[in-house]
């Protein structure tokens, strides 16, 4: 059986970008945190938008779908489902809701997982909130359509045994000052989908649970921009790193770093995001002049000329450019990098 030991997370050999990382996010939170305390409609309005995509992203992963008007009514008015793929995204939508919620009473304990588990297939045809009675496997198709075994995860007859110690290495390794709680949160999460403690549900329940331990260490981001989506957006990226920190996985040999890269990009990406939003949301009835100046200004990371017009899209380049030459010329802003990497930030 499967054992698990996160001390390696303090051994100061893991890679020095992680730290680049954490730092972004780090900054990103405390900024976030402010603007939360003076713009409480904002990020009201952000939340609203983000569960229709979370709802939508995480099943859209998995290949279940329906139009964006259902979605809407599905998450928005609490609609009825009207057939299977509605059911699975409204079991998503109330085990989402839960999590927003409820997290704080939540906890990392299998009956927690489970009852999670229930509640998003609750609309199913499948009986939720039970481990998996026959052992499953993992399949990948090539671009020839021929199927291939990808990963054969935790036997059926282990399951139980394989998630009660992994739940118990998770809460020592949370109790350890000396441990990184944002880098610990995707070991768990790989571990989790390496097991394959469910017989449907396991993609979607790795990311609500993503979720609940991001939130209960006040990262949450991802309450006001999808961390779902951004999955879904470069989900080719996320499951070579799934698959390449899995090699090894039952013999204990496995790396865990690109899964962890993978998973603390994907949550910088949504900080970022949120940074630029915020922009856009709080500067939008102001005019093209200011609302350039506000993006730039408000972005506590670089920003290039594409991505201010890909933010503002209603505004000229040629006006967005000229804007940008008059915030340096004042002193307000000054460029990072040159050429096609040239980056604009607020000067300290």
């Amino acid at each position: 059986m499967r054992t698990f030991d996160y001390s390696f997370l303090k051994s100061g050999l893991l890679p020095a970008g992680f730290i680049n990382i954490t730092n972004a996010i780090s900054e990103l939170k405390v900024l976030e945190r402010q603007r939360k305390q003076n713009h409480v409609d904002i990020f009201t309005s952000l939340e609203r938008i983000a569960k229709v995509q979370s709802v939508k992203g995480s099943n859209a992963i998995e290949g279940i779908v329906t139009s964006d008007e259902r979605i809407n009514a599905i998450v928005n008015q609490d609609s009825a489902p009207l057939n299977h793929n509605e059911a699975e995204i409204a079991g998503y939508r109330d085990a989402l809701r839960l999590v927003h919620n409820e997290y704080a009473q939540l906890d990392l304990r299998q009956r927690d997982i489970l009852y999670l588990h229930e509640l998003m297939l609750s609309y199913a045809p499948v009986n939720g909130g039970i481990y998996k009675q026959t052992d499953n496997a993992i399949i990948e198709i090539d671009p020839s359509g021929i199927r291939h075994l990808r990963f054969s995860p935790t036997p059926a007859s282990e399951v139980a045994e394989t998630m009660e110690q992994l739940e118990l290495a998770y809460r020592e390794a949370r109790n350890d000052s000396q441990i990184n709680q944002l880098l610990l949160i995707p070991c768990f999460v790989l571990d989790f989908l390496c097991i394959h403690p469910f017989s449907d549900g396991n993609g979607r329940m790795s990311r609500l649970l993503s979720l609940l331990l991001l939130y209960k260490n006040g990262l949450d981001a991802g309450r006001y921009i999808s961390f779902e989506e951004q999955i879904n957006v470069s989900k080719s990226s996320y499951y070579a790193a799934l698959k390449a920190s899995s090699v090894g996985w039952h013999e204990g040999e496995n790396s865990y770093s690109p899964f962890i890269e993978s998973f603390i990009t994907t949550l910088l990406r949504c900080y970022k995001e949120l940074d630029k939003r915020f922009a856009i949301v709080q500067s939008r009835k102001v005019t093209k002049k200011q609302r350039i100046e506000a993006t730039v200004t408000n972005s506590v990371l670089p920003i290039s000329k594409k991505e201010i017009a890909a933010l503002l899209p209603d505004v000229s380049p040629t006006t967005i450019e000229a804007v940008l030459g008059a915030m340096v010329k004042a002193g307000q802003i000054k460029k990072v990098g040159s050429s096609r990497n040239t980056k604009y930030i607020k000067r300290a």
